[in-house]
Formats: C-alpha cells, sequence, structure tokens
C-alpha cells in the first residue's frame, strides 16, 4: 500500500498540486482515507503534524454524508445497470458480512469499526455499512467523524514513532 501511495503523491507533486492537497486527495480516497492521507504527510511529505492532520481529517469525512444520504439510492439505480450490478451487489455482501459488530454493540460498534484502522475499515465502509442498515443518519455521521478522529489519532501517533516501517 505504501508503494501506491508514494506513487499518487509523486504523480500530483510532479503535477504542481501543492502539499495539503495532495494530502487531502489521499484522504478523500475509498481505502486510502485519513490513514494514508496522514502517513503521507507525516512520512513523505514532513508536513506539520497537526496541519496534516487537520487536513487529512477533513478530507476523509467530505465524502461521509454524500455516502450516508446517497447510496442507496445510487445502488438501486446501479442495481439495473447489467454489467455494474454485480459489483454492488458484491460490494453490499462483502459490507453487509461486517454487521456482526454493529448489530451486537449498535452504535459503539461502528465507532470501533470506524476508529480501528484495519484493512476493509474506516470512513467509507462505515458509513456504507450505516446506510445498508438504515441506521440514524445524524448519529451515524457524528460516530463516524469521531471514528476517523481516533483513527487519524493513531496513525498520526505510529507515523511519528516508527515512520514508514508501520506501513
Amino acid at each position: 500500500m505504501q508503494e501506491v501511495v508514494t506513487n499518487i503523491q509523486e504523480f500530483l507533486t510532479a503535477h504542481g498540486i501543492p502539499d495539503w492537497l495532495v494530502v487531502f486527495i489521499i484522504s478523500v480516497l475509498p481505502v486510502l482515507e485519513c490513514r494514508l492521507g496522514m502517513f503521507t504527510a507525516i512520512v513523505l511529505l514532513k508536513m506539520n503534524p497537526f496541519v496534516g492532520f487537520i487536513i487529512s481529517f477533513l478530507g476523509n469525512i467530505l465524502p461521509i454524508p454524500f455516502i450516508l444520504l446517497l447510496i442507496n439510492w445510487i445502488f438501486e439505480i446501479l442495481k439495473k445497470v447489467p454489467v455494474i450490478n454485480k459489483l454492488v451487489f458484491w460490494l453490499e455482501e462483502k459490507t453487509l458480512k461486517k454487521r456482526d459488530k454493529i448489530d451486537k454493540y449498535g452504535v459503539w460498534g461502528l465507532l470501533l469499526f470506524v476508529a480501528i484502522p484495519l484493512p476493509g475499515t474506516g470512513g467509507w465502509t462505515g458509513a456504507l455499512l450505516a446506510s445498508l442498515l438504515h441506521l440514524d443518519r445524524k448519529k451515524s455521521f457524528g460516530v463516524i467523524c469521531v471514528g476517523v478522529f481516533i483513527a487519524g489519532l493513531i496513525i498520526t501517533i505510529l507515523s511519528l514513532i516508527f515512520g514508514a516501517v508501520v506501513f
């Protein structure tokens, strides 16, 4: 994953994109999110960790309201498209396999799911899961923001202590 992020960062930087925007773009992207945005800010770009944290946090939460509000509607439309519908059904199935934490612990499960920086977790997946389970949008958004904040703090600390070794 480090190589992917390094390639994205080098590509954007080579095209004159300022460092803060590189971190923001990486943080907005699914899978990469603030975890790799923080890594990029601290390890690759040597940014001030506080500034990098704020930028990556904001980038990570930007798509969350749109996912919470629109993803079910978008999925219903895409399920009618023969080539894409298999991907949508696969994504729904894969995401709903992670519902046990939410079913068992409710909002605390969603918080833990987003906050613990492991592959397949994070703001995007948490918002998708909350939407597919028809959880309260406002409450889910707040919980996901707190989870992204905690994940960002964890990655910030790990990046400062270990740098590239962690990733």
